[in-house]
């Protein structure tokens, strides 16, 4: 592929399917050129055999400034200069856990991948266990559809926890199939590749992609079952860094040429990897202790395992003899909101869908809230009317911006016409978190902000400059990088040609 080519950005979202979309809705029609360090990308295809795609679930692009600046004989520093960080990167908005991996695999936002967060609502599906003859559900992707979530494989997905979709004989509908979109797993499987990933609930099967079948070896230990301490994993910091150990021996063993689990040998994959929890416990249990991002004893305890995990990693990359030619790549789905702790302000989550409810009673169909809040109503001709309500009522609920209408269609598909974009968006004033007023947590994520999404993208490789680079990427870029890097078409993936996707701006030696 010539580094002149360029991306033409579909019309259509709804890629022949019926669900989740009623009328498909056009994107504006536009010509991107790749950028022109595809041709460079390229160069480094003959060398480069795999790709492990890390997400340190929180970290912001400031932690991985301080920590490398601060710890210079650390594997993140090593990687770093090796390699090349952009240090202005954008998450996915809205900054959820769904969205914000999907962006880094599918190379697509939610216009086109069609989740917005892993609490959907979808106006054509129906609830779980119905006959269909109600349409409009809440869409939820977590551990309540485990058959069992006490234990740490989650026991599977259970059937009748799952929406259904009328469309299709009343059938239920799993997480993969509830994307619109494929993902990088299923183009390199396509090619003839071994694929594998980890992640914290068995609803990440998601990454599989509509076909249901690119991911060859997929862990997915629950992070809300039993940890023996009590809680769930993400109790305390200690909790979650053992968790993570799950995930980080199971890349350990890939790297042997065996599955996570280290008993059958399948090959290395050329795309793994896996997200640490970790760092956003430490962020939500212990935060940063001032504004600059000074991070407290447990938050920094975090980042220490999460760097020696990493190092762990390495360390087998090169006792396998495969590091010279693997590229490694670290962001984050997302960050965390607020840094500063004074900020911190928790808003009862009731009181947005309470005004809403003002206008007409029941006119919420779903809310979701974190550090944002996403609203589907009932009877869509009463928007104005709502945002008319959120807007006199902003200082206590916490607002600072109401999207709707042009606003929201921007940035997704109209909600008049797609099944599954909200109605409203409500963007919080800094450090608003909507939860139960005794909630003891110390930061969320979802939102549109500045410490919610900006991310940092750290690419590595021998072979590629180090340094550092400001200009504005984002998440989605990651995608298409990763298959120019493996000699793959980043065009083979929908959501890169319905929304111009260029791969990131790096250079090889």
């Amino acid at each position: 592929m010539a580094s002149g080519r360029t991306l033409r950005v579909a019309t259509l979202v709804c890629l022949g399917t019926a669900l989740g979309c009623d009328r498909p809705e056009p994107l504006t029609t536009a010509t991107r050129p790749l950028a022109s360090e595809v041709g460079q990308l390229q160069a480094a295809a003959g060398r480069i055999k795999r790709v492990v795609l890390i997400s340190v679930d929180g970290l912001h692009a400031i932690d991985l400034t301080a920590y490398v600046a601060g710890h210079p004989t650390s594997t993140l520093a090593q990687l770093s200069h090796q390699g090349t960080t952009f240090t202005n990167a954008s998450s996915s908005k809205p900054s959820d856990s769904f969205p914000g991996l999907l962006a880094m695999i599918t190379g697509g936002s939610p216009r086109s991948t069609g989740v917005f967060y892993d609490d959907n609502y979808d106006r054509l599906l129906s609830p779980p266990g119905s006959d269909c003859t109600t349409r409009g559900t809440e869409v939820v992707y977590d551990e309540s559809i485990d058959s069992d979530p006490t234990r740490l494989d989650g026991g599977g997905i259970d059937p009748a926890a799952l929406p259904r979709d009328g469309a299709h004989g009343c059938t239920p509908v799993y997480p993969h199939q509830f994307l619109r979109v494929n993902t990088i797993f299923e183009v390199a499987k396509r090619a003839g590749l071994h694929t594998a990933w980890s992640d914290k609930h068995p609803a990440y099967e998601l990454v599989n992609g509509p076909s249901g079948h690119g991911v060859d070896d997929l862990y997915t230990p629950e992070i809300a079952s039993d940890a023996p301490g009590g809680g769930d994993w993400t109790t305390n910091v200690t909790d979650a860094e053992q968790y993570d150990d799950f995930k980080v021996q199971a890349i350990i063993n890939e790297i042997d040429g065996k599955d996570h689990s280290g008993a059958t040998r399948t090959g290395v994959p050329a795309i793994f990897g896996m997200n640490f929890q970790e760092v956003s416990v430490g962020q939500k249990t212990a935060g940063y202790v001032d504004g600059a991002g000074t991070p407290s004893a447990g938050l920094q305890n975090a980042l220490d395992h999460t760097d020696a995990s990493l190092g762990r990693m390495v360390s087998e990359l090169k006792r396998q003899g495969l590091f010279e030619s693997t590229l490694i790549i670290v962001s984050a789905k997302h960050g965390q909101a607020p840094i500063d702790p004074t900020e911190r302000r928790i808003v009862d989550s009731k009181r947005v869908p309470g005004i809403v409810n003002g206008v007409q009673a029941g006119l919420v169909a779903q809310a979701t809230e974190d550090d944002i809040a996403l609203l589907w109503l009932t009877d869509q001709s009463k928007t104005s009317d709502a945002v008319s309500a959120l807007n006199a009522n902003q200082s206590q609920a916490g607002i600072a911006t109401v999207l709707s209408g042009a606003s929201l269609t921007t940035l997704f598909q109209d909600p008049l016409h797609d099944s599954r974009t909200p109605d409203i968006v409500a963007l919080v004033e800094p450090g608003v978190i909507y939860t139960k007023l005794t909630a003891t947590k110390l930061a969320e994520h979802g939102g549109f902000s500045h410490e919610d999404t900006n991310v940092p993208i750290l690419v590595s490789a021998p072979g590629l400059h180090g340094g550092t680079v400001s200009t504005p990427v984002e998440t989605t870029q990651i995608a298409p990088t990763i298959l120019t890097v493996l000699g793959l078409d980043p065009l083979a993936l929908d959501a890169v040609r319905l929304e111009g996707t260029p791969p990131l701006p790096l250079f090889t030696r």
